[in-house]
């Protein structure tokens, strides 16, 4: 994950409903037996240098998720025109696209960096 958010030819947006996810996700119990205790330290030391913060402007419809806690994510890729939304939830994952922003695995997110289709 450092390499894709370190690499000069992607730009990552992060929101304030983002780094409070990561956040809340990284103290669950399941998650947090994985995580060595900089873990999240160094993560949000890369994004602070790294990501551009943003707030949302625009607003998805709450009803275009199957999961309406994922209404944010859509609603900042509208925001920044984002082309990719990379995530593993199967609720994301569903919709395929939202609009012109392509919703992907990180796995074939790595393999577009890969082919430099970038």
């Amino acid at each position: 994950m450092r390499s894709i958010l370190t690499d000069s030819r992607v730009e990552v947006f992060v929101c304030p409903q983002l780094i409070a996810e990561i956040i809340d996700v990284a103290n669950r119990g399941k998650i947090a037996k994985y995580l060595r205790p900089n873990d999240i330290t160094d993560l949000f030391a890369i994004i602070n240098v790294f990501c551009h913060s943003t707030d949302i402007k625009a607003e998805a419809p709450y009803n275009s998720v199957r999961d309406p806690k994922d209404v944010y994510l859509l609603s900042l890729a509208e925001t920044i025109g984002a082309d990719y939304i990379v995530s593993g939830d199967a609720d994301l994952m569903v919709l395929d696209q939202y609009h012109s922003t392509r919703i992907i695995k990180l796995s074939d997110f790595k393999l577009i960096l890969m082919k430099g289709l970038l």
